[in-house]
């Protein structure tokens, strides 16, 4: 009931699943691509200097975070 108009497995013939589409989407300028690898950049030395914020954290605190009173 209902099935009869689709194709069985929902393949539609002639339809190529490695056809590239006709357009090329979104072009970006020199000047984006430059301030989007600048922003990476920053959010990479970012997520960098957290990391190493964390690790010095972990140093100074050391062992005796493991030692209280239950």
């Amino acid at each position: 009931m209902g099935r009869a108009d689709r194709p069985v497995g929902g393949v539609i013939d002639g339809v190529a699943m490695n056809k590239q589409p006709e357009d090329d989407g979104i072009v970006l300028t020199e000047a984006q691509k430059r301030a989007r690898r600048s922003r990476s950049i920053a959010i990479a030395l970012a997520l960098a200097a957290l990391v190493i914020l964390f690790y010095v954290v972990t140093l100074v605190k050391g062992p005796i975070v493991l030692v209280r009173p239950i």
